[in-house]
């Protein structure tokens, strides 16, 4: 009787520590402890500011004369007070004014203006002035020239009419803004902001 007591207490701690094991928290296998899975890794937020900076330092890199015009100029969008409606009260007038809202421009700041102008003036320059007495004739030479000067194809949209008048868009490269300009005299070359719509060309449309 001693014996049966004694192996079938055996069979039981046996038993008992099998248990024990299986409720541990160890893997099998590893001989480690499971540990918490690792949280993912979040990627920082773009800083639209920090972007835009970095965008006017590459375009200094290209255009040096450029940057040393506007050094200092605010890189804010001036302040105007809030009025409730900027629509003329005349009915037709205003009428007008929101059959043509599409043709809005974005608003520059002094920084960009200033970029954008020295742009221009560069340009113009190039053109032989207002009578654009050195101006290219065909498209294809408007756009070497444009592409000699630092705007790309890729960043310059050269146009020719059925007439053969040559105008172009140009978003300055990097950090903007627009400049377009017409080669019929008198020469006209203009720096101004995006469209509401997006782009530099001005959007066809209407009411």
């Amino acid at each position: 009787m001693t014996s049966r007591r004694t192996t079938a207490g055996a069979v039981l701690l046996a038993a008992g520590l099998l248990v024990l094991t299986a409720c541990g928290t160890e893997v099998p296998g590893s001989g480690t402890a499971a540990g918490p899975s690792p949280l993912p890794s979040l990627s920082p937020t773009p800083d639209p500011a920090a972007r835009a900076a970095a965008a006017v330092a590459r375009h200094d890199e290209l255009f040096p004369e450029v940057a040393a015009a506007c050094a200092g100029k605010p890189t804010a969008v001036p302040s105007r007070p809030a009025t409730p409606d900027d629509l003329p009260t005349d009915p037709e007038a205003r009428k007008y004014a929101e059959n043509h809202g599409y043709k809005q421009q974005a608003t520059l700041t002094p920084a960009a203006q200033c970029r954008g102008d020295a742009h221009a003036a560069r340009i113009r320059a190039a053109l032989g002035g207002s009578d654009g007495k050195d101006a290219p004739r065909t498209a294809q030479e408007l756009s070497a020239l444009l592409a000699g000067m630092g705007y790309p194809p890729k960043t310059a949209d050269v146009y020719a009419s059925s007439t053969g008048d040559l105008s172009f868009v140009l978003s300055v490269p990097e950090s903007g803004p627009c400049v377009t300009g017409r080669l019929t005299p008198p020469v006209s070359v203009q720096a101004h902001a995006v469209y509401v719509e997006g782009g530099c060309d001005e959007p066809r449309g209407g009411h």
